[in-house]
């Protein structure tokens, strides 16, 4: 809901969503690696971290729809993402403590497609709310505020920390230093820099669907159908990649998602956009989990929450430029032009990925 408040309601364009995406993004992103870190230095209890994390998004997301300007909005959504930041990191790594290793692919595409699956429902709700409740944005946004409120008492009461099985106590992490990372994890995340730059916000495919025609309760409804494809490929992709070489399954994940943001490119009606957001979501949904699964691979296991702090701390960094490039190729030439863009670099990151952790050299991961 928060590109169409930008667009119709606050009048904002693609730069001002780059920068609200990825401005917040970034400001979230030494709390990833500080979370992580200290999920790691506290014994392992992460619980307390997602807590937290989630708690300050349930409270912060709401308060968008108070927005008067896009400015407010960039502050509540950098609050949003600090708790994402806060969470990431430590549920991740919770994750891969609770599974074992033969299996974290599918823990992580359960993860993803339980993720989507929620965004399918919110987006049903948002849009029957929108016709029978209010058809203020703003509004809707603010009754989000009850299902996080759920959440966040199931997050209490349900999920418990997995105490450390081949650490001996007292085992500190190694000391935060990138070289102190595994030298497969930082091969890895070296050539994920670059991937992050090329990690276009979803949310540019509803703008393009506002500006191509598309009212509100439409575009929500094409949210959901993406959101409920890639829940439907996640299930069943986490669970086949864990068949697979992780090397091997994370570079065509990259490659499909290029391919994916290439379509969108051709895309000049409503009918065209139905068509490539399926075929994007079925592209996307295939690797879903495919990258934690790999940094859960590469890093030891008294530091796996520091090396998912690191992985989620460079993603968000990426996200300013990613998100402000978008916007200026997209108000300063045209969508397609900077969806094929992005495409091309997704595709150049998996070559890259390719060379340099070949799966020849990795047969094992």
């Amino acid at each position: 809901l928060i590109p169409l408040l930008l667009v119709t309601t606050l009048g904002a364009g693609p730069v001002a969503m780059g920068l609200v995406d990825g401005v917040a993004d970034a400001v979230a992103s030494g709390f990833r690696l500080w979370a992580g870190r200290r999920s790691d230095v506290r014994g392992r209890r992460r619980k307390i971290f997602v807590i937290m994390g989630y708690g300050l998004s349930s409270i912060a997301r709401p308060l968008v729809g108070l927005a008067l300007n896009w400015p407010m909005v960039l502050l509540l959504r950098s609050l949003d993402r600090v708790g994402k930041g806060v969470r990431g990191a430590p549920r991740d790594a919770l994750v891969a403590d609770a599974t074992p290793a033969a299996l974290r692919g599918y823990a992580y595409g359960i993860n993803r497609a339980f993720d989507y699956a929620g965004a399918v429902g919110g987006s049903l709700i948002a849009a029957a709310a929108l016709l029978w409740i209010s058809h203020r944005i703003s509004v809707v946004i603010m009754l989000s505020a009850i299902p996080a409120a759920l959440a966040l008492v199931v997050l209490m009461t349900l999920v418990k920390d997995v105490p450390a099985k081949t650490i001996k106590p007292g085992t500190a992490p190694a000391p935060l230093r990138w070289r102190a990372l595994t030298v497969p994890s930082r091969r890895f995340l070296t050539v994920f820099m670059l991937f992050a730059f090329a990690s276009a916000s979803e949310s540019f495919i509803l703008l393009r669907a506002h500006e191509i025609g598309m009212g509100n309760v439409q575009v929500l409804l094409l949210w959901a159908v993406l959101c409920a494809v890639q829940a439907g490929v996640a299930w069943r992709a986490g669970k086949v990649s864990d068949r697979f070489n992780k090397v091997g399954v994370v570079t065509f994940t990259w490659l499909a998602y290029g391919v994916g943001l290439l379509l969108f490119a051709f895309v000049e009606n409503i009918l065209g956009l139905w068509i490539v957001v399926i075929v994007y979501a079925l592209l996307s949904g295939v690797g879903e989990g495919a990258e934690k699964t790999l940094v859960s691979t590469l890093a030891t296991e008294a530091d796996r929450g520091t090396a998912f702090g690191w992985f989620t701390m460079i993603s968000g960094l990426g996200a300013i430029p990613a998100g402000l490039m978008f916007g200026v190729i997209w108000q300063q030439s045209t969508a397609g032009t900077a969806f094929g863009a992005f495409g091309v670099l997704a595709i150049v990151s998996a070559v890259l990925l390719w060379v340099i952790l070949p799966t020849r050299r990795a047969a094992t991961i």
